[in-house]
């Protein structure tokens, strides 16, 4: 059996820290689970009672990292702090699994991951989509050609969100694209590369009720390729429409809806995962013509991603998404998340 990593969690203000930590609870195999530090007592009232942490010790973060053998960290803080607390981890010497986005700072984000590379230790973003199994065999058949010269790349993610949520999320400059768009700009930039230009169009759809940025799009430039990624929180049964579609000269590859678990309980469920996949010739295991394929279920968002983070602490495997990929994501993001356009 290979070692159990020793492992806590920093913050649970994070909409996916629970989730998270159910994760790593239930792949015993690969973690010990220490405990779990929340400094805000209104956290600890609002969520401190999960069933995720039930049974966990509370720990001052001293204590966490006074834990012997302690080897990662995962930071779940609420969204503005992941950056710092990450900062304070890596400083301390533990890997860390980070929840995302990585802040309005591209300087303080650099100097966090170049601290990573110097330490040699681990990255990982919580970008839920990495480790979707439709999404992997989306990125093989760009890889190996299957798809000929792309052209297109399109990408949504909504879903509808309360008054509460929406004043929470207006905090964010870019709104549904800061928080939503950064898990499908980790897409594009995993099957594209980094644009050429961002072009940003934010909307707010009540600016008599707040100034949140509930619709937005942004369209990525490539030599070849155009890339949309477009948010809202407006969108009426939003996850069922929540999708990836890559078109090339010699075949498409879709999949809607993206998820591979209904994690929200949407009703009635979601759907199996099943990607389309349409080809001008055979590739791979697959003949021309139109291909719907029934991928195996998923157990939870996070569990081949913290899978995957176990094998990389313990040397087994290579990170593969390097720091310079999370850099770019993050500089991507903020540039769809400003103003006007940006040219790289």
């Amino acid at each position: 059996m290979p070692r159990k990593i020793k492992i806590g969690q920093i913050g649970i203000g994070h909409n996916h820290a629970s989730e998270e930590m159910a994760t790593v609870r239930r792949l015993s195999d690969d973690f010990e689970v220490v405990g779990v530090v929340e400094a805000d007592p209104q956290w600890r009232e609002k969520r401190g009672e999960l069933e995720a942490y039930e049974g966990l010790p509370w720990l001052r973060e001293e204590e966490l990292f006074n834990t012997p053998g302690l080897e990662a960290v995962m930071v779940e803080t609420d969204v503005p702090m992941l950056v710092p607390t990450a900062m304070r981890c890596l400083e301390a010497g533990f890997h860390v699994h980070m929840d995302k986005p990585a802040g309005y700072s591209l300087e303080e984000y650099r100097t966090m991951l170049d601290l990573a590379a110097r330490k040699n230790l681990t990255v990982q973003l919580g970008y839920m989509y990495r480790n979707n199994p439709a999404v992997q065999l989306c990125q093989r058949a760009v890889r190996e050609g299957w798809l000929g010269q792309v052209f297109e790349l399109s990408t949504v993610m909504s879903r509808t969100m309360d008054d509460d949520y929406r004043q929470w999320m207006s905090q964010f400059h870019g709104g549904s694209m800061y928080i939503f768009g950064s898990h499908l700009i980790d897409l594009v930039i995993s099957i594209l590369g980094k644009p050429q230009r961002v072009t940003p169009f934010l909307r707010q759809t009540f600016p008599d009720k707040d100034t949140l940025v509930d619709n937005a799009f942004a369209v990525l430039e490539y030599p070849k390729t155009v890339a949309s990624v477009r948010t809202s929180i407006l969108e009426v049964d939003g996850f069922r429409r929540r999708q990836l579609v890559v078109c090339g000269d010699k075949g498409t590859f879709e999949v809607k809806p993206i998820e591979g678990c209904d994690v929200q309980r949407q009703d009635p469920p979601l759907p199996a995962l099943t990607p389309r996949l349409i080809l001008e010739a055979a590739c791979g295991e697959f003949p021309a013509g139109i291909n719907d394929i029934v991928m195996p279920p998923m157990s939870g968002r996070y569990d081949g991603q913290l899978s995957e983070f176990a094998k990389i602490v313990r040397g087994e495997i290579e990170n593969p998404y390097p720091l310079e990929h999370e850099y770019t994501v993050q500089e991507v993001l903020l540039a769809a998340c400003g103003d006007e356009p940006v040219s790289f």
